[in-house]
């Protein structure tokens, strides 16, 4: 008798969506919610856009700081 151990790799549900939110330029969102490609925040994270923020999600401390300096 031989004993295999399978590795299973960490998954998230594609359900739950993000933990934060993040700022990305205004004319990639719908591209990449249609197509499927991916934005680059401006903290610099990559990823695809699957959801909209609600009022009051959280956001991501290192973009707001980078939008905020940019409006000054």
């Amino acid at each position: 008798m031989s004993t295999q151990i399978l590795e299973r790799p960490e998954t998230k549900d594609a359900d739950t969506g993000p933990e934060m939110f993040h700022y990305v330029r205004k004319e990639k969102i719908a591209e990449s919610a249609v197509m499927g490609t991916f934005v680059i925040a401006l903290c610099g994270e990559t990823f695809p856009v699957t959801k909209s923020p609600k009022p009051g999600s959280p956001v991501c401390p290192q973009c707001k700081e980078i939008y905020e300096s940019m409006k000054s």
